[in-house]
């Protein structure tokens, strides 16, 4: 079924992308001056050859990773933590439900001021949008546990951290992936985001912002075009780790490719 859905989508976008290059082309949309998908995919091929297009991409994907990173030494101790002492996690619990809906790009014209260094302000972003997911995730795993299973070590002997080892933790384990690979896509969002609206030398933001101001709409696109690949392959690719080492989550639960 995956490769069935697979082809449906392509499918799909090569539809969309056929029906914008007879909508432009044609002069349906003569008030707007718009490149056509088929020189936005041009631009996009054209991209990697450039090399600061390419230093861009490595200064966002640094700062991407390393505010995952981050993200996930703060998250998930501090959801295993509020996930074990159930008393704690009730009285927190308001503080997290009154921040978590804040909007993460809100944030960062906040932490332009009070961060002055550039590239620690945007993995700071990065963190902070990060480890919600991370952190619920994580709470919810806990949550998921089986008590049979923590009594059963506990009637032979076992104190409270071995069974949080043999037990929880493992079990735990895919709501913290899920919860990574959501973080990864929305960590993403943040890295252009705050290259778009805090500037820089390097970064996707900062060359579309580049871009922009030379009225090249065509690399906007493209470059646009690149994030969204960036993020497609990182949850491809994260989603295939995490079918491959939780496959027993997926089969208790019943999940299927389909």
């Amino acid at each position: 079924m995956t490769g069935a859905r697979l082809l449906r989508g392509a499918v799909g976008a090569a539809g969309f992308l056929v029906l914008g290059e007879l909508f432009i082309r044609f002069g349906i949309n003569q008030q707007l001056d718009f490149p056509t998908p088929s020189s936005i995919l041009l631009e996009a091929v054209r991209l990697p050859a450039d090399a600061e297009f390419v230093a861009g991409v490595g200064t966002t994907l640094t700062n991407w990773v390393l505010g995952l990173l981050l993200a996930t030494v703060i998250a998930v101790p501090v959801g295993v933590l509020l996930g074990a002492l159930t008393p704690l996690e009730r009285a927190i619990r308001p503080l997290l439900e009154f921040m978590r809906p804040i909007p993460s790009v809100a944030i960062i014209p906040l932490a332009i001021l009070l961060i002055p260094v550039d590239e620690l302000m945007k993995i700071s972003v990065i963190v902070y949008a990060s480890v919600w997911p991370i952190l619920i995730n994580t709470l919810y795993g806990m949550h998921d546990v089986d008590p049979v299973a923590k009594e059963s070590l506990r009637s032979f002997g076992f104190g409270p951290l071995a069974v949080l080892a043999r037990v929880s933790l493992p079990s735990a384990a895919p709501f913290v992936a899920t919860g990574v690979r959501i973080a990864a896509g929305i960590a993403l969002v943040l890295a252009v985001s705050a290259e778009l609206l805090a500037g820089g030398i390097n970064g996707i933001g900062v060359y579309v912002n580049v871009a922009g101001s030379g009225n090249r709409t065509d690399l906007v696109m493209a470059a646009t075009v690149w994030a969204g690949v960036i993020g497609v392959l990182a949850n491809v690719l994260l989603l295939a780790g995490e079918r491959r080492l939780f496959h027993w989550h997926r089969m208790r639960t019943g999940a299927s490719d389909s």
